[in-house]
């Protein structure tokens, strides 16, 4: 990063995904706390130009805000390394593993980790029949914010009819009951656990608008499964190889005790919006906002 007394951060934002419109959100939020904090600071709009628009900017760090493919999967990650900007959040390595939900659930087996049992499938297979008994979820193994997702209940008379938007091959995973749970990592400290109350499926209304869940900060649930989500939290991180913050999500089927908590899904680029989890859980641990995202900053890297 630059000497200079106000360092340029170039705000990535926006983008072709599905997540388009969650990622703007998370782009004005921390452009204003960037500039809360000391920062001169560009929002963009990620295009096809980027690379161009980047080189004329040669800002000191770029503050990657996507969320979705092509900004959380390793791509824009790629190009920032060949331009030769430091960024924010995870390698291109990391970003691209996290992204792919079954390679993630392998290396979370591979580490001890507790997963879901899951399939993936054709699009017409998952159309055809019930491919695992019911109940089941079947969601795109790339894309995040709960975009694209079906939950199959038992009382379906058949199997999903999935649209043509749903990619090719999907992962088929089995429902698991109970409270849905999520813990930031922001380096090597695992922060805090959130209890996520919604009145059904913790669906993409539910993350995103305003009153469609209740967060509880610190999750009012025994010892021994808060140490566990916060233990399990950072070892996904670290076996992932994440950089910055990262969230993890988890379900908790409490007539299981410990048993009942297994992983989702690591989150490379947790969504910074009004409803967010992870500046709720950084506020929590006495990190305003603007530092949160000042030590992205600070922490950013061109290492892949």
């Amino acid at each position: 990063m630059s000497s200079r007394a106000a360092p340029t951060v170039a705000v990535l934002m926006g983008g072709p995904s599905a997540e388009r419109e969650v990622s703007l959100s998370t782009g004005r939020m921390c452009a204003a706390a960037l500039r809360e904090a000391g920062f001169h600071t560009v929002e963009v709009d990620a295009g096809r130009d980027l690379a161009e628009r980047m080189l004329a900017l040669a800002p000191d760090v770029a503050f990657n805000a996507l969320h979705g493919r092509w900004g959380e999967d390793g791509c824009v990650q790629g190009l920032l390394e060949w331009l030769r900007i430091p960024y924010t959040h995870s390698g291109v390595l990391a970003s691209a593993l996290a992204m792919d939900k079954e390679r993630t659930k392998k290396a979370y087996a591979a580490a001890g980790l507790p997963i879901v049992p899951s399939v993936l499938a054709t699009r017409d297979e998952v159309r055809a029949r019930h491919v695992m008994p019911a109940p089941y979820v079947v969601k795109p193994y790339n894309e995040g914010s709960s975009v694209g997702v079906w939950l199959v209940a038992e009382e379906n008379n058949g199997p999903p009819q999935l649209d043509d938007r749903m990619p090719e091959v999907v992962m088929v995973e089995a429902y698991v009951p109970g409270r849905e749970m999520t813990c930031t990592v922001m380096g090597d400290r695992a922060l805090t656990v959130t209890d996520i109350i919604t009145e059904g499926w913790y669906d993409y209304d539910a993350k995103y608008k305003t009153g469609g869940s209740r967060h509880v900060v610190p999750a009012e649930i025994p010892a021994e499964i808060f140490d566990a989500c916060m233990d399990y939290a950072l070892r996904a991180h670290q076996v992932l190889g994440c950089r910055g913050i990262s969230r993890t999500d988890f379900r908790w089927d409490e007539a299981r005790g410990l048993a009942g908590l297994v992983l989702l899904e690591t989150n490379t680029q947790p969504g910074m919006t009004p409803t967010s989890l992870s500046p709720e859980q950084a506020a929590h641990c006495g990190i305003p906002f603007p530092e949160l995202c000042r030590w992205l900053v600070e922490d950013a890297s061109c290492q892949r």
